[in-house]
């Protein structure tokens, strides 16, 4: 089974380590305890988006870069070869099929 807390923890340690900063650094710039950064980065706690908004800005990295790369990553795991840049028409088409107009509707 694949694990998005553990994927998103490596990307957050390569992240770091290419950075050149200590677990103890990047936790305090971001705010974030110390030993809680440390289980997010082993994949053993979730972070919340505020967590992780927090992290990424000690990193003088974009969320959407951080999440993109765990992206990535899942997907080599679940064996895609080619990633989209956009949700395949097909998948669009099937998933509003159980939608009903109201859903369809812009927000």
């Amino acid at each position: 089974m694949v694990l998005v807390r553990q994927e998103l923890g490596d990307v957050l340690r390569d992240f770091r380590l290419q950075k050149g900063r200590t677990l103890r650094q990047v936790a305090s710039k971001a705010s974030v305890a110390l030993g809680y950064l440390s289980e997010v980065e082993r994949g053993q706690k979730e972070a919340s988006s505020e967590i992780l908004a927090s992290v990424a800005e000690a990193l003088d990295t974009p969320i959407s870069v951080i999440m993109r790369e765990v992206g990535d990553r899942l997907a080599v795991l679940e064996g895609i070869d080619v990633i989209p840049d956009t949700v395949p028409a097909d998948f669009t088409n099937s998933f509003a099929k159980d939608l009903g107009p109201a859903d369809l509707v812009a927000r």
